[in-house]
């Protein structure tokens, strides 16, 4: 591979020409630009590096031909990869005439996993991995034991030959070929690796912290059973040694990841599938021809839900980690997503009204690890975060989809509750959802509730001090005598249509999408609920002026409980208060001097009581006592002296007890709860008088 960078001269600026062209040979490119090849410089680049050479021990693992791992870091800076693998192969490749060794180490893109002889499945499919480390080592040693004997190559700064002491800074020679050290037995096969990171290329700093290693390699084992690996980290005052083996895969590692107590037992869902991929092939004469070539791919995946909300979703490929996830987890989120639906439908747990949970829903307390094996996957750039092969979302969903709902419609013993449960707690993390999403569009509704500009009905005062009244009217007829009754300095009138929502039983959505309640929270313009604010409201006193009969008194009570549940700062400090119109009117025919022609009752006891006051007196009154059937039939000086006009109206102050009892009451006789209600009933049937009932 050849890389060429372009630089223009200091003496003629504006030139382009061939000599301008810089061309990098061999691993020049990597030296020149790692960060294409590891990704930064730093201890994430540093990290990549020891990465490659225990990936390629992976693959032999994988492959079934090592199971054991050692990885060492040395106290002075080195790196230490070894496994009893085959070894990298000594003979010589008949194109390049270099030993097998001194290919994979020196070119890029040279390896035993494109062709899928000696890989079924990789990490490594690059090509690139060993080399690049070599390009950037100031020193790498390589021991091969294979065919009864121990080969050894050494490198510095990707170039081969042999030092003549330890360490990167020894004198070193530059020298093709492998040499034999010493002799093995010929069942003895391994390779060992170790390299000294280039710090001119290196950030100073950078390092491998030892919790990082350990949870690769805690990983790894995870990943492929039976395979032991040892860490030995010597940099520290005290070794640290661990050494890492799972026999139960990744079953085992999902039960580590999850911190939480289970719902379910771990699901193993297990299965493959095929594909044909187009690859690019070398033909006899070296041409790049197209090739279909069919493929398999493995598919595993343990999962289980635990009684907590975070969401764990480890994914691989090859036992290569791809954080970043990619195809494959795409096509387990989708069948995840549909199988659970799907139950939920089935269990009924899910109305036909209601709709579909989501994937936030069902991630909600899962732990799961997503693996795939397939021989050469396509990686989205060398750090390998991210699957591209577009294949492993349909095999990976109809695998997923395929094995769930078999353990759904068939649970093993034992775990029918358990995964009753499971679906219990994606409807209740979906329930919780869709109130948050409400809980917010309503606070959206108030906000633009209390923003918006004032109702059209609203007919305002001129002053804004404490002097200020807002008195609640009920009907359009009496807002037309109250206009002419009221002091227009001070009084305002809000008028409201028959009797408003019962919020008692009603829920904060329904309640703002009552015009009525809604226009009385936005007229005292101080918010409700939590956000309300006694000193914004916009009047010093809040008056409730309804006719003096039953349904005066009904809808009262029901102005009452919207203060008590959304507005209570304004019942609290004494500032609701009731208007006492008159219910009677008795006319005087020839009042004495200084009695007045008209006198005005509250009730029908009073009414009763006066007149037989009268009639002690021997005054006489106009007949028929004329009774007010709502405010709309006062005339404004009547309204004005009897219920508006500070000086003679009656006004009784609202306590937070009345708001409490009227509340009561509403839930009693209107809330949802229906066995008091008829206790209620049931109760006061017998003081019911048979004769007032209208048959």
């Amino acid at each position: 591979m050849t890389a060429a960078t372009a630089e223009a001269t200091t003496d003629d600026p504006h030139g382009y020409s061939a000599r301008h062209l810089t061309v990098l040979e061999g691993l020049e490119a990597v030296r020149k630009r790692p960060g294409m090849y590891i990704g930064s410089t730093d201890g994430r680049g540093l990290a990549h590096c020891l990465w490659e050479i225990v990936d390629n021990c992976v693959d032999e693992a994988l492959a079934g031909y090592c199971t054991h791992i050692s990885v060492t870091l040395r106290a002075d800076g080195s790196f230490e990869v070894a496994d009893n693998g085959r070894g990298i192969p000594v003979d010589i490749e008949p194109k390049t005439k270099l030993s097998g060794v001194e290919l994979v180490m020196t070119r890029l893109h040279a390896g035993g996993k494109f062709g899928g002889v000696s890989y079924t499945a990789s990490g490594g499919l690059h090509g690139v991995g060993a080399s690049v480390v070599n390009a950037l080592s100031a020193r790498l040693d390589v021991e091969v034991d294979r065919e009864g004997h121990t080969h050894a190559i050494s490198f510095r700064r990707g170039l081969p030959g042999e030092f003549d002491g330890d360490g990167p800074t020894a004198k070193f020679k530059r020298k093709s070929g492998l040499r034999k050290i010493r002799r093995v037995a010929k069942t003895t096969t391994g390779t060992r690796v170790r390299f000294w990171p280039d710090m001119r290329i290196f950030l100073k700093g950078a390092t491998v912290e030892t919790e990082q290693v350990l949870d690769r390699m805690r990983q790894t084992a995870f990943l492929i059973p039976g395979l032991t690996i040892d860490v030995r980290d010597e940099r520290g005052e005290e070794v640290v040694e661990e050494t890492f083996r799972f026999d139960g895969g990744i079953s085992e590692f999902c039960s580590f990841l999850a911190k939480d107590p289970p719902v379910v037992d771990v699901l193993r869902l297990r299965g493959r599938g095929h594909f044909t991929e187009t690859v690019p092939v070398l033909d006899e004469q070296g041409h790049l021809i197209p090739r279909d070539v069919e493929r398999d791919l493995e598919v595993d995946v343990a999962l289980r839900w635990g009684t907590g909300y975070d969401t764990v979703c480890k994914s691989f490929v090859n036992v290569i980690a791809t954080p970043k996830h990619g195809t494959h987890v795409r096509g387990f989120d989708r069948a995840l997503v549909r199988v659970i639906n799907d139950q939920l439908r089935a269990t009924r747990l899910l109305k036909n009204s209601d709709e579909d949970v989501i994937k936030d829903d069902v991630l909600e307390g899962l732990t799961a690890v997503v693996t795939v094996r397939l021989p050469e996957p396509q990686f989205e750039g060398q750090t390998k975060e991210v699957l591209g092969t577009s294949a492993a979302t349909r095999i990976v969903q109809q695998v997923v989809t395929r094995e769930l709902k078999a353990i759904f419609e068939n649970p093993p013993r034992g775990q029918k509750q358990q995964l009753r449960a499971v679906l219990e707690k994606v409807v209740g993390a979906a329930r919780t959802r869709i109130a948050a999403r409400t809980q917010r569009d309503n606070q959206r509704r108030k906000n633009a509730l209390e923003n918006s500009a004032l109702p059209a009905k609203l007919v305002d005062c001129r002053t804004t001090d404490d002097r200020s009244e807002l008195f609640i009217v009920e009907g359009d007829s009496a807002l037309g005598t109250a206009k002419l009754a009221r002091d227009s300095e001070f009084q305002a009138l809000l008028p409201i249509r028959g009797k408003i929502l019962n919020v008692q039983k009603a829920s904060t959505a329904d309640m703002l999408k009552n015009a009525e309640c809604a226009a009385i929270i936005q007229v005292v313009g101080a918010g409700s609920g939590r956000t309300f604010d006694l000193d914004s409201a916009r009047y010093g006193r809040i008056i409730l002026m309804a006719d003096a009969d039953v349904d005066g008194s009904h809808i009262r009570c029901l102005l009452l409980t919207l203060f008590y549940r959304y507005m209570r700062p304004m019942l609290e400090a004494g500032r609701v208060f009731a208007a006492v119109p008159p219910l009677h009117r008795i006319e005087l025919l020839k009042p004495k001097k200084g009695q007045d022609k008209y006198v005005y009752c509250y009730s029908d006891a009073e009414l009763r009581k006066k007149l037989v006051e009268f009639e002690r007196k021997g005054l006489r009154w106009k007949e028929p006592v004329q009774r007010y059937k709502g405010l709309g039939e006062m005339d404004a000086d009547q309204l004005a002296e009897t219920t508006m006009d500070p000086r003679h109206r009656i006004l009784r102050r609202i306590r937070i007890e009345d708001a409490e009892e009227a509340a009561r009451i509403f839930d009693l006789l209107m809330g949802s709860e229906v066995a008091p209600r008829r206790e209620f009933i049931a109760a006061g049937a017998a003081e019911l008088d048979a004769g007032r009932i209208d048959v």
